[in-house]
């Protein structure tokens, strides 16, 4: 896959870890905006005034922060990757922010998109403040230089080829669906023929030439039968097991030595439509104390605030 990569200036790694106040964007010397093309209206300028007193006549909005040159080097990638890129950090990719973007994806036209989805992503701080928390050899949290690597955007992958694949002291021992929100009936078809293909690929192309012992890499298919290699993720950590458990890829080694297996879901009931990164977890979960549960019971009270008056009236 076409990728670039460029080293981010320590002065924007800090700009991404702040969280001090509201979240700027950087200002875009290219005038390129993260969000969906509002709508000017001027008659709400008019109408708002400043009371006197008010602490708005001596504060001055601070200017955001600007990144000329790392923009400038992000824009000429875009373009030469097409127009349209997959953003990553070290290890990471913000997958848990897609859905503040505007298209509910990780594509990405600009510098601007590109930092509303890092800025966001509890995935890149991990990268940033503890990439190296689960390692034995190292005193340091995190490494000296972080990239920012641009992969380029393709609409036509199709999602049921994509598949990750899990080494364990330098054996291939597990190999997952990688989407396992959905049932794909070709999967069982070819699932033999699959497993050959990417476990040749190991042994020809990955195990020779990657010298760590523990590590996780994704892959996908193309049409024509050629084994495409996508990225490498840390063992653990953040990188998500799939349709396998940590314990499992750990007990498969021990007990089955190097007997590969390969997992996908082989019906609708083997859907795992929650095992994945999106909305905050805040907005989704309505258990007691939760904040759409905080949300609910306001508005009910306010229903039946109203409901009294109304029959207090009456």
């Amino acid at each position: 896959m076409k990728t670039l990569i460029h080293e981010l200036p320590e002065s924007f790694v800090q700009y991404l870890l702040d969280d001090s106040g509201p979240l700027i964007l950087p200002h875009s010397i290219l005038n390129n905006d993260a969000f969906p093309n509002r709508i000017h209206n001027p008659d709400e300028e008019e109408d708002f005034v400043v009371a006197e007193g008010s602490d708005d006549e001596s504060e001055q909005p601070s200017a955001p922060p600007a990144f000329p040159e790392l923009e400038l080097r992000i824009a000429e990638s875009i373009e030469f990757l097409g127009g349209n890129v997959f953003p990553k950090l070290n290890w990471s990719a913000p997958k848990d922010s897609a859905w503040i973007s505007s298209t509910g994806s990780l594509r990405c036209t600009s510098f601007s998109e590109i930092v509303l989805l890092l800025r966001s992503s509890d995935c890149v701080v991990h990268d940033l403040c503890h990439a190296y928390n689960s390692c034995n050899d190292t005193t340091l949290s995190r490494p000296s230089t972080f990239f920012l690597a641009l992969r380029k955007w393709y609409p036509s992958l199709r999602p049921e080829m994509e598949f990750r694949c899990f080494v364990r002291n330098q054996l291939l021992v597990g190999i997952s669906q990688r989407e396992v929100t959905g049932f794909y009936p070709v999967l069982l078809e070819k699932k033999n023929d699959l497993k050959m293909m990417i476990q040749d690929f190991f042994t020809d192309e990955v195990s020779m030439r990657f010298e760590s012992e523990n590590y996780t890499f994704d892959v996908y298919i193309t049409t024509d039968g050629r084994v495409k290699l996508l990225d490498f993720n840390p063992w653990g950590a953040f990188t998500l097991p799939l349709l396998f458990t940590w314990g499992e890829l750990d007990q498969n080694i021990e007990e089955f030595g190097n007997d590969l297996e390969f997992r996908i879901v082989e019906s609708r009931c083997g859907i795992r439509p929650g095992l994945k990164t999106a909305v905050p977890y805040d907005y989704l979960d309505t258990s007691p104390g939760s904040g759409w549960d905080q949300f609910l019971r306001n508005a009910d009270e306010e229903l039946q605030q109203q409901i009294m008056s109304s029959e207090a009236g009456a």
